[in-house]
């Protein structure tokens, strides 16, 4: 009897100790740095503004990757036909995203007041890489940038990255844009056309119509811009109200960076100092033709080089709005600093890693 009322009395004893225990534990608070799951990234509609080019490479990769989705973004393309509309759409808020080439009209709008900030590159000229060349017909007599002094050359418009581009080259090259009669032919149709039917002796062409030009045989390259000069052509730009949200724009620029360097990795690894097929290189092609509404063959011809973590040639723009100062292409003078935002992609390559 002694040893059964011991007995019951060590069972009653234990099971309250573990009752006890179980309370603690369920009472004990959360801690800084404990392993509690962090709550999770309310996923933000974001609309991005841009054209069916190759460019757009890295941002059709993030949305068919699943890239900003991991950020908590829903990325959504808004189409457009000309680059200005995208500029003047990011500054007033009605795209939180542009991108698409950066032209003197784009410095303009800056001048006159509205706002807007460049954050990452979206396409470049560089050295080895084809993208946009002085092109003169195949016959010409011009075999050199010097020779086209005197020479009528064809471009999109005035203030455009191709007369840009034109008058930075002839520069290097002891010319000034007063040494020639350029021809604004409003579009790349335009261009070809003019330079089959020899109404210009030259003109300045992008990837793949270069190519397109050359098999058809009406035209040669006579110098590649990438080979003259280093040229930040085109951008990724944040409205007033995203820059000013550190948070989601460091989110939007890691999975850009995510995807800048799956397309470097796929299409613009060299060897042998020449351009070869890398990893995922087929998947890319396919991922461009869907968006651009493009052939396969054509987008393999037209891949333009971009820096492989998406940073921007920031000391370039300081080059442009000097040069179109310059020639009057700008309302008044900007200073690059207030449209230049180059922290954002560090912090978010940072997070990123390697």
């Amino acid at each position: 009897m002694r040893k059964a009322s011991l007995l019951a009395l060590t069972l009653v004893m234990g099971i309250g100790a573990a009752l006890a225990g179980c309370g603690k534990k369920e009472a004990a608070p959360t801690t800084p740095g404990s392993s509690a799951a962090p709550a999770k990234t309310e996923t933000v509609s974001m609309d991005i503004g841009m054209l069916k080019l190759t460019s757009s490479a890295p941002i059709f990769i993030a949305m068919e990757k699943g890239y900003f989705k991991e950020e908590g973004i829903d990325a959504k393309p808004k189409w457009f036909d000309a680059a200005q509309p995208i500029a003047v759409a990011t500054a007033g808020g009605s795209v939180q995203v542009g991108a698409t080439g950066i032209s003197a009209s784009l410095y303009n709008m800056v001048a006159g007041g509205q706002k807007l900030v460049i954050v990452a590159d979206k396409g470049r000229e560089q050295k080895g890489y084809s993208s946009t060349a002085f092109m003169v017909p195949t016959d010409s007599d011009v075999k050199s940038i010097e020779q086209l002094k005197g020479k009528k050359i064809g471009i999109t418009q005035t203030g455009s990255t191709y007369h840009y581009m034109v008058g930075r080259l002839l520069e290097k090259h002891g010319l000034t844009l007063k040494d020639v009669e350029l021809v604004p032919l409003n579009s790349i149709k335009g261009l070809m056309e003019s330079l089959k039917s020899k109404q210009v002796d030259s003109v300045m062409l992008n990837e793949p119509n270069l190519t397109t030009v050359a098999k058809e045989g009406y035209g040669r390259v006579l110098a590649q811009v990438g080979d003259e000069i280093e040229y930040q052509t085109s951008g990724v730009f944040f409205s007033p109200k995203l820059a000013d949200n550190k948070d989601l724009s460091v989110r939007f620029l890691k999975a850009y960076a995510k995807a800048t360097r799956y397309y470097y990795d796929a299409v613009l690894t060299q060897k042998d100092g020449k351009v070869v097929p890398g990893a995922n290189y087929d998947e890319v092609v396919k991922i461009i033709a869907k968006y651009t509404d493009q052939p396969e063959e054509n987008v393999k011809q037209g891949l333009p080089y971009m820096d492989r973590d998406g940073k921007l040639l920031a000391t370039d723009i300081k080059t442009q709005v000097d040069w179109y100062a310059k020639e009057k292409l700008i309302d008044k003078a900007i200073d690059p600093a207030g449209i230049v935002n180059t922290s954002l992609l560090d912090e978010a390559l940072k997070q990123l890693g390697k």
